[in-house]
């Protein structure tokens, strides 16, 4: 494939920034990539690894003449990054972002702006519970939504962008920023919410009993406990930064667990059926969909 960019940085080389430096140069979209990582091991593993043309010593550095930046990094440092960089970037360049929340993003990033470089804020629906560089994974955006957040930007450069998520193996999908987070509220976050409360939960059981959880754990509680191992800062960024939405949703669920509780209480099997079978038919539209 004809590379889409001449050089892109990518800032943050975990398991995001490395899987999108692998993808990258499988489909040859860029003469060069460069990566930087504030985390020295990190770096070095990236070295050993060689997932990148270039490890730079400085996210100034690593930035410098590349015609793509993609800040991965956890939302809660995307503003001191953004103020970091942007001055260092050349004219024309596009800033993009990975994170999970977007409104929190623009708000941060948005008052270090310049005229000179494009931003085009993003988030790659990819990911598992690994973390780091050794966890990328060349194929990890193969088949997956990639949302883009448009703005302003010119037609063109969103179509270069889109060109370049479609060479990582996504499908580019657009969206307006309060829509994503809403979205995102109940397909993601909820979910790892609920996840990191019952692993917690098992915890705090007695010992015996907690022993007993971990050893005959059936495949429903081992999917909570993989999701619950996702890397702890980028999720508490995530809840901190998506308040609100998650808020919303999630008092959506404690109402309808209400519903489930009384109706188990009153025995109402009728009731259980129909959620059931509605849930059912929800797992088979994501499988049609191709996103299992």
């Amino acid at each position: 494939m004809t590379a889409i960019y001449d050089k892109i940085a990518i800032i943050g080389m975990g398991l995001i920034g490395a899987s999108i430096a692998l993808a990258t140069r499988r489909a040859g979209l860029a003469l060069s990539v460069v990566g930087y990582d504030a985390n020295p091991d990190a770096a070095a593993d990236v070295t050993e690894l060689q997932l990148v043309d270039e490890v730079a010593a400085t996210a100034i550095d690593a930035v410098a003449q590349a015609d793509l930046v993609i800040m991965a990094v956890p939302v809660g440092a995307l503003g001191r990054l953004a103020e970091t960089i942007i001055p260092h970037m050349k004219a024309g360049a596009v800033l993009t972002d990975t994170g999970s929340t977007k409104r929190s993003v623009l708000r941060d990033v948005t008052p270090h702006l310049t005229d000179s470089i494009i931003w085009l804020p993003s988030h790659p629906l990819a990911g598992t519970e690994h973390s780091g560089p050794k966890a990328g994974i060349e194929t990890l955006f193969d088949g997956r939504y990639w949302i883009v957040l448009p703005l302003d930007v010119p037609e063109p450069v969103v179509a270069q962008f889109e060109s370049f998520i479609a060479g990582l193996g996504s499908v580019a999908e657009r969206m307006a920023p309060d829509y994503h987070d809403k979205v995102l509220a109940l397909t993601s976050h909820l979910p790892h919410l609920i996840a990191y409360t019952i692993v917690g939960t098992a915890v705090d059981l007695e010992q015996q009993l907690k022993n007993d959880v971990i050893r005959f754990s059936a495949s429903g509680f081992r999917d909570f406990t993989r999701i619950a191992a996702s890397d702890p800062v980028m999720w508490r960024d995530v809840f901190l930064n998506n308040d609100e939405a998650v808020l919303e949703m999630l008092q959506r669920f404690s109402e309808d667990l209400s519903y489930l509780q009384r109706a188990i209480r009153w025995q109402e099997g009728d009731k259980l059926q129909d959620l059931f079978s509605r849930t059912r038919e929800i797992r088979r539209s994501i499988i049609d969909a191709g996103q299992d």
